[in-house]
């Protein structure tokens, strides 16, 4: 029972979309995470009735977090073509257990009509699911969506992170986090050069938003691959998720590993990836590939110090621009040829 994973164009800046296809020829289901931007639905559309055909099931629709360059994309999709399930977190369902800690102005109902008003296209994916007689799905950890394990975020960690989101009103109280240390050893940081035997990437690095941190992390076991997705989740949710997979005793090297977030270095740090791909060993022997679809104006990413991080622990880095790509496993080989990014030795500034 074969599985591929395709990594779609996204346009010249952020945002992912990615079809997983798992099945043989008697019959095959389809997952596709986010659809980038909202002018990215339209060429995801015209992908899937290209290679799939004008009557194909969605089995499951999933939005990694609410950042609309990977949710937006989804509701051209999701008006074209029949889905399963739907599959997305929603902040304002948890208005009671946060409401206190934002201003006593703020009553319940107001809060609940701010927040739907900032998430625009959260609630229109949600008003064509209800149309349709479906109810969007939480996609927390411990959830199951097809042959993907859901590892993070846990719903405990996601209602914390909802008062800091950006398109949510600040909270009462607010403390400033302490300078990290990455931010206080730059300046030696930046004096050192990548080899082989040195790592530069940041154990502390500068936090990526909350938003990011709320992203859903999700393991593929089928077929005897696994193949790890992780939007643009940063440290925090990415260890949470090892932890998860230490528990329930998945956490092996991965054959495919999304890099988060384009490759940005606020999103990985030396003790997550050894935790999920394991010590560095210069490369060799190889361990499994890791992929990440980069903007096309975005040629500063994905960031050289993290593109090397994975190519240090024996994760070839293919790198997709404008064209898209195809992993398969027991499938045809098809989409856009990539080679696998060199070691580069410089250290550049994020």
């Amino acid at each position: 029972m074969p599985i591929a994973v395709e990594f779609l164009p996204v346009g010249d800046s952020d945002g992912d979309a990615i079809l997983i296809q798992y099945g043989d020829s008697t019959g095959y289901q389809l997952n596709l995470v986010d659809g980038g931007y909202a002018q990215n639905g339209e060429k995801v559309i015209e992908h899937i009735e290209q290679h799939y055909g004008r009557d194909v099931v969605i089995n499951n629709m999933v939005v990694s977090h609410a950042d609309n360059d990977h949710a937006a994309g989804l509701i051209p999709v999701f008006k074209r073509f029949k889905v399963g399930a739907l599959w997305m977190n929603r902040p304002w369902i948890y208005a009671n257990q946060i409401i206190d800690q934002f201003h006593g102005n703020w009553t319940l109902q107001g809060w609940i009509a701010d927040v739907r008003s900032k998430h625009e296209y959260l609630v229109e994916l949600e008003a064509i699911a209800r149309s349709r007689g479906m109810e969007p799905q939480a996609v927390f950890q411990g959830s199951q969506v097809g042959p993907f394990h859901i590892l993070a975020p846990s719903p405990q960690r996601y209602i914390s992170l909802v008062p800091y989101l950006d398109k949510t009103p600040p909270p009462y109280r607010s403390e400033l986090k302490p300078q990290s240390f990455a931010a206080q050893a730059l300046g030696l940081l930046e004096h050192l050069k990548e080899t082989v035997d040195i790592e530069t990437l940041d154990q502390n690095p500068p936090s990526t938003s909350h938003s990011n941190e709320t992203s859903v992390v999700q393991l593929g076991i089928y077929d005897n691959r696994k193949i790890l997705l992780t939007a643009d989740v940063g440290p925090e949710g990415f260890l949470e998720a090892a932890q998860c997979a230490y528990n329930h005793g998945i956490l092996d090297p991965p054959d495919l590993i999304q890099i988060p977030h384009q490759g940005s270095r606020r999103n990985v740090t030396p003790g997550v990836l050894n935790a999920w791909l394991g010590q560095p060993n210069c490369g060799a022997p190889l361990r499994g590939t890791a992929m990440v679809m980069v903007g096309a104006k975005k040629s500063d990413h994905p960031r050289n110090k993290v593109k090397n991080a994975f190519i240090r622990r024996g994760y070839p880095v293919f790198v997709g621009r404008t064209g898209w790509i195809r992993m398969p496993y027991g499938y045809e080989s098809r989409g856009v040829s990539l080679t696998a990014e060199s070691f580069s030795y410089d250290v550049e500034d994020d």
